[in-house]
């Protein structure tokens, strides 16, 4: 492995390679940091000659370089789809991606990050598998467990959608809903990770958390390969703790660092896109400040509901740096580009994706994001999750009778 350490974001203190998440100095969160020159020794020949998933880049992440070791169901390698249509749509005029990770084995992005969590817990001797999540990460942590047989247990909002409470518990582990918010949900289970009856279970978004995220980094690798090793001007990245965005960023960073790709004549800059119900980060960018107001979040992008997110100084510091903006959807512009993204594109997306495409509408209007600079846009789930939020204003075009006249005389044969 290519890891060297757990260093503190805040104060840079140094630990080993551990179950650790929070620095004992100042509490700041942790995240893995590397060996540059072994990183660099990682070539694209390599990468391009390994498995289709994101273990070909092994090389640069904290876990799993020998096979025997996963704990998968290799995720990866996801469609980078060519959006012409919703790019004229929407007055863009480079080139624009849609990146679909509803393509991965459980139909969302937290696959990536679940399989390197699981498999550097499974190196710390861990036991069982666990979570607190909004739905994603649940149905990927009960099937990571089923295939690798190990026990878990995963903790949920009760008022969680129906389609994700269902590809959870369809794997057979523990699935506890609780009655509160998501934020209720990792409160208790950071007190739970502290128990000696929780010693022998791994919270991949808790005390294995620091692994957990570089998962994330495998969407900036593969976006970057899959564009012919270049780095796009532009991305769109739903935010939820916000760390799903840093990680990207730091992927385009790394990959400079060790001579894979050049970087944008101009950069690259980095978009954030949240709910108007759970909108913590993007107001506090609004305001021109770095108090985040923790917030009860309401709407329909559940996936995104966390209101008081970890990491979303760090969104901020990255969207700042890069030159690049966030904002926000309310529920209705949700729904219409879900619709919007499937007509144009054939990819249907959960609400997190209506976000995320809903926001790109906004940046192109306020004229925050440049039409004339490649761009990519992240779609994290899949919409058969959320059926919910688009069925009332979905359905059959026609209903007729099985004659050739009633389909004559309601206009179908022109």
């Amino acid at each position: 492995s290519p890891a060297r350490a757990l260093v503190c974001r805040a104060c840079g203190a140094r630990y080993p390679l551990a179950a650790q998440h929070a620095c004992y100095e100042c509490f700041g969160p942790l995240e893995v940091d590397y060996d540059t020159a072994a990183l660099a020794r990682v070539t694209r020949a390599e990468i391009e000659a390994g498995p289709q998933s994101i273990w070909r880049y092994a090389g640069l992440l904290p876990a799993g370089q020998d096979p025997a070791t996963r704990v998968t169901l290799d995720p990866g390698l996801t469609p980078l789809v060519a959006a012409p249509l919703l790019a004229a749509e929407l007055g863009i005029r480079a080139p624009l991606w849609v990146k679909d990770d509803s393509a991965n084995p459980t139909h969302s992005f937290k696959d990536r990050v679940v399989s390197v969590a699981l498999t550097a817990a499974r190196g710390l001797g861990f036991t069982r598998f666990a979570c607190a999540s909004t739905g994603n990460l649940a149905n990927s942590v009960a099937a990571h467990a089923a295939r690798a047989g190990v026990p878990s247990i995963v903790f949920i909002p009760g008022d969680l959608e129906q389609g994700k409470v269902v590809t959870t518990a369809v794997y057979g582990g523990e699935l506890v809903a609780i009655d509160g918010s998501y934020d209720d949900v990792n409160r208790l289970c950071g007190e739970l990770v502290e128990t000696d009856e929780f010693e022998d279970t791994a919270f991949v978004n808790v005390n294995v958390r620091p692994y957990y995220a570089e998962g994330s980094k495998t969407l900036g690798y593969e976006v970057a390969e899959q564009l012919g090793w270049r780095i796009p001007e532009q991305v769109v990245i739903p935010m939820a703790s916000g760390e799903l965005l840093t990680k990207v960023d730091k992927a385009f960073s790394e990959l400079v660092e060790i001579g894979l790709v050049e970087a944008p004549a101009n950069g690259w800059k980095v978009f954030g896109a949240q709910s108007t119900g759970c909108n913590p980060i993007a107001t506090a960018l609004h305001g021109g400040t770095d108090t985040i107001t923790p917030v009860k979040p309401t709407g329909i992008a559940k996936s995104l509901n966390i209101g008081d997110p970890a990491a979303g100084l760090y969104a901020l510091e990255a969207v700042r740096r890069t030159g690049g903006w966030m904002d926000y959807a309310d529920d209705g512009e949700i729904r219409d580009a879900i619709r919007l993204l499937a007509r144009t594109t054939g990819v249907f997306a959960e609400t997190a994706g209506g976000v995320t495409v809903a926001v790109l509408r906004k940046l192109v209007a306020s004229g925050k994001l440049d039409p004339d600079a490649e761009t990519v846009v992240y779609n994290t789930g899949e919409g058969l999750k959320t059926l919910d939020a688009v069925a009332a204003q979905v359905g059959p075009t026609h209903r007729i009778k099985p004659s050739l006249r009633a389909a004559r005389d309601a206009g179908l044969l022109g």
